[in-house]
């Protein structure tokens, strides 16, 4: 049993780095939380920043090579223990393939990590790796992870102070460009002194502590618009960062919003219904695809029904 830990939530992005037959890990030094413990590429994702920009600054930060990001590969979540540090984390993380630009393998010293290799696929069932690692690669049994007992109570909404004072804020969230048989759209109308309110957008919302991107979805469909969904297929992530956002909180906070899009289909489609009433969602109606012209959107419901191509 795990004794009561402290609950931490982050966002980090990480990478598939493949040359042949052999995958690029990185080790985790003494002065990390899981010394000895493989995994790919990356780290944690600094306020404000893209998880794309991420993954570069930290492999090569790690590795010593400069990489390109090729595509999203998945989009997960996680938690583990670590009792020595009186910790429970939770991480989203984000996963990308890349290909090399250059520079030269080597180690580093005094550094969360301290050793960078190829292995092979043989190799790696040999190593202690951590748990997505471990998956990501299709080695399920060389996880090393410790999972807490339970899943601890965590406000789904909390800032804190950042170094200059402002409360700063960094939110994981799933959103979903859903449609049904007739090929309509569903969309939330937002709530007055929300972010964006009276605009429509996508249905969905921040991530619980312990919770997965597409069960979240799913719930929030439901919360939001009393219909049941299929994911079909993860779409990508969005990173938007608002300096001095006004909110139902009353003062400014430094806001960053890392959100994973999927295409969601409803089967059986019926009248939207609020079942989280007096929350951020005002209003849920289906729309034919020609009645979207004559919507507020926000600007990343824009983006998303344009990058599906209904819009």
């Amino acid at each position: 049993m795990t004794p009561a830990l402290q609950p931490l939530r982050r966002i980090a992005a990480y990478c598939v780095i493949a040359d042949s037959d052999e995958f690029l890990l990185v080790r985790a030094s003494a002065k990390s939380g899981t010394p000895g413990v493989w995994s790919l590429p990356g780290g944690a994702v600094d306020h404000g920043e893209n998880p794309v920009d991420t993954v570069v600054r930290e492999t090569a930060a790690e590795t010593g090579l400069s990489v390109a990001v090729a595509h999203l590969r998945d989009v997960i979540a996680d938690m583990r223990a670590l009792p020595d540090r009186g910790l429970t984390i939770h991480t989203d993380r984000l996963i990308y393939e890349v290909t090399m630009r250059g520079g030269a393998l080597r180690d580093r010293v005094g550094q969360p990590t301290d050793l960078a290799r190829w292995v092979t696929r043989e190799e790696a069932e040999q190593l202690p790796l951590r748990r997505f690692t471990a998956d990501a690669l299709g080695l399920v049994e060389a996880a090393v992870d410790l999972r807490p007992d339970g899943v601890p109570e965590v406000p789904s909404f909390y800032a804190v102070p950042g170094p200059d004072g402002l409360h700063r804020a960094q939110r994981f969230a799933a959103y979903a460009v859903c449609t049904d048989r007739r090929s309509r759209v569903l969309l939330t109308r937002i709530s007055e002194g929300y972010p964006g309110g009276g605009s429509w957008h996508l249905p969905g919302g921040g991530t619980d502590f312990g919770e997965q991107p597409g069960v979240a979805l799913i719930r929030e469909l439901v919360e939001e618009t009393g219909q049941e969904g299929r994911i079909v297929e993860l779409l990508g992530v969005a990173s938007h960062r608002d300096a001095a956002q006004l909110g139902p909180e009353g003062y400014p906070i430094d806001w960053h919003g890392v959100r994973a899009f999927y295409r969601v289909h409803v089967a059986r489609s019926s009248r939207p219904v609020i079942h989280d009433v007096g929350g951020s969602t005002a209003e849920a109606r289906w729309f034919d695809p020609e009645e979207l012209d004559e919507l507020a959107l926000t600007e990343v419901t824009e983006e998303a029904l344009r990058g599906v191509g209904l819009r």
